[in-house]
């Protein structure tokens, strides 16, 4: 199974969450786990790619803004952002950004 989501055909649209954690990171992974398994379930959702080290990258995959604004605005979402607010993040920046063209490669070997 491929990390890399499996976008289609551009345009789409990407939104790219990146952070530093505080130390304080209990309940963060299954919030996180949760979260993944919601926006799965929401109109337009395309995708989803993360890695963390000294910071953490996610990016989503979205049809379309109106998909990315109703995700935003889901109350499970809001409680989530809240508590990132308030316990595990120190800083994030989210930008959004149309994907005008994508190009790939694999070896196929896994």
């Amino acid at each position: 199974m491929s990390l890399i989501a499996q976008t289609p055909k551009p345009p789409y649209y990407a939104v790219i969450f990146t952070s530093t954690q505080t130390d304080e990171l209990e309940g963060y992974a299954e919030m996180a786990a949760r979260m993944e398994t919601l926006a799965k379930e929401q109109p337009g959702y395309l995708g989803f790619e993360a890695a963390r080290n000294d910071i953490g990258i996610a990016v989503s995959y979205w049809r379309d803004l109106e998909s990315i604004r109703l995700w935003k605005a889901d109350v499970e979402h809001m409680t989530a952002q809240s508590a990132g607010r308030e316990r595990w993040y120190s800083e994030y920046v989210t930008r959004i950004c149309l994907v005008e063209r994508d190009y790939a490669f694999s070896d196929n070997k896994s």
